[in-house]
């Protein structure tokens, strides 16, 4: 059979009650990923097209997490999931192809499991393909009633069930493939005559038996990645599942995770062979690590790429780039539009902002740089600070290659520092400073012979005046 187009409408318009939350259930996080960030990155991964999701409580927060690469449809009444899929007709109406329904609150769902429900599907010609599961405790699911032939009869929800179908164990993991000839107008066909009085999507299956038409099931092998999320205890137990399994894939890949109860990494960074994750680490959002690293411990890395043979520990970065050779940490910090290029040194209560440090720079302790470009092999001495804003703009500092700023300085930005440039310690740096000079601009020191003595002398005097009452 050849290929059809495939979208998908993934529904996360719930609130989640249970959650106890103001947040939309889909944004909760798993392994630092929202759950429905997870979904519909599963989905693009195994070759959907087109995605349209079906928000409703703080959908606006779900658009500007997803942004602007999905379809979006409102459900602003809360009338369940038939109801829901109804509300997007107008973004998948006239769609020719299969379609993928899904719910957004399964965050462990794979690409593997997508596509092979897609080939299930596919094989058969079936109007819809249902996942399912086999589950040892099926409370709380939809059970899936089979026709004698094996095909799928209907999905009773628990709460309509007879006592016989609540034994059944094959349950609906709300995941589905239809082909899209006739799809809405069956949607639009769905009641509410139930006890919730609400509008059941699992209710098209009756309607498409009604139509004469085929609903197979595909059982995954894996019942774990069909799991939904209900409550902050299923929450906290997904993200250690999906941690497990994230790391599980970079140690057979060549990484070395020293102790994988310690270490948090989004599914999608990505880490070179023979680089070693040290506890408390957290790599999170689009992170790449190159090879040979060794990273923590107690590091925190968002969206930062990192070179090779680079050593990081006791350090946050955030959408930074961090080249080969660097050494950063302990107690640094790289703020975002940051790039340190080779072989830069950055020492401990370091914080790098909005800069670039070229090849073999050096600030080892407790300086900050921001909005600044540093030539390469200057070396930044303790304590030296770029003042780089006013209360109303920022301003930029521009250090030449080789030079030398002395510890304790203060450059007053905009300012420039030439090449080979030296700034002595304690400056406060007002003014431009050209190749090869050297800037002092400190208080001249006064030494005066015995004042220290005298001045304690006084002092004593004063204080015991005091305690006797005298002025």
């Amino acid at each position: 059979m050849s290929e059809r187009p495939i979208a998908a409408l993934v529904l996360a318009a719930g609130k989640g009650t249970r959650m106890k939350s103001d947040l939309p259930k889909g944004l909760h996080k798993v392994g630092g990923l929202s759950m429905v960030q997870l979904v519909t990155d599963a989905l693009l991964a195994a070759g959907v097209t087109d995605v349209a999701i079906v928000v409703g409580h703080g959908g606006e927060l779900v658009q500007a997490e997803l942004g602007d690469r999905f379809g979006y449809a409102w459900q602003h009444e809360q009338l369940g999931t038939g109801h829901a899929v109804q509300c997007a007709e107008p973004i998948l109406n006239h769609f020719q192809g299969d379609i993928i329904v899904t719910a957004g609150d399964t965050p462990l769902v794979t690409e593997q499991m997508f596509a092979d429900l897609i080939a299930a599907h596919r094989s058969t010609g079936a109007a819809c393909t249902v996942a399912t599961s086999i589950q040892e405790d099926p409370t709380g699911y939809g059970r899936i009633l089979r026709e004698t032939n094996g095909t799928v009869g209907a999905i009773v929800e628990q709460k309509d069930a007879t006592p016989e179908q609540l034994a059944i164990q094959e349950v609906n993991a709300a995941i589905y493939v239809f082909r899209s000839e006739g799809f809405f107008d069956r949607v639009n066909r769905i009641g509410n005559d139930n006890k919730q009085q609400e509008y059941y999507f699992t209710d098209i299956i009756h309607i498409l038996r009604e139509d004469g038409l085929r609903v197979d099931a595909y059982v995954c092998p894996d019942a774990d990645v069909l799991v939904g999320i209900n409550d902050r205890w299923q929450l906290q137990d997904a993200d250690r599942r999906l941690r497990a399994r994230t790391l599980e894939g970079l140690a057979r890949s060549g990484v070395t995770i020293v102790d994988p109860n310690n270490t948090y990494v989004s599914p999608g960074v990505k880490i070179g062979r023979d680089t070693t994750i040290e506890p408390n680490t957290y790599l999170y959002g689009s992170t790449v690590i190159g090879e040979r690293c060794s990273i923590g411990p107690n590091v925190r890395l968002v969206d930062t790429k990192v070179g090779s043979d680079v050593l990081i520990l006791f350090t946050n970065a955030q959408e930074c780039e961090i080249g080969d050779e660097c050494k950063v940490g302990p107690f640094a910090n790289i703020r975002p539009k940051s790039r340190l290029e080779v072989d830069v040194n950055i020492g401990n209560f370091v914080e790098v902002n909005r800069s670039v440090l070229h090849d073999g720079v050096k600030a080892r302790h407790l300086a900050y740089i921001g909005d600044a470009e540093v030539g390469a092999e200057t070396n930044i001495g303790a304590g030296t600070i770029t003042c780089n804003y006013d209360g109303f703009f920022k301003h930029k500092t521009s250090i030449g290659a080789n030079a030398f700023i002395g510890s304790n300085s203060t450059l007053i930005a905009p300012v420039n520092i030439g090449d080979r440039a030296i700034v002595t310690a304690g400056s406060v740096i007002t003014d431009a400073v050209a190749d090869d000079a050297g800037a002092f601009a400190r208080a001249r020191q006064i030494t005066r012979e015995g004042w220290a003595k005298a001045w304690r002398s006084r002092k004593a005097a004063e204080k015991e005046n005091s305690k006797k009452g005298n002025p």
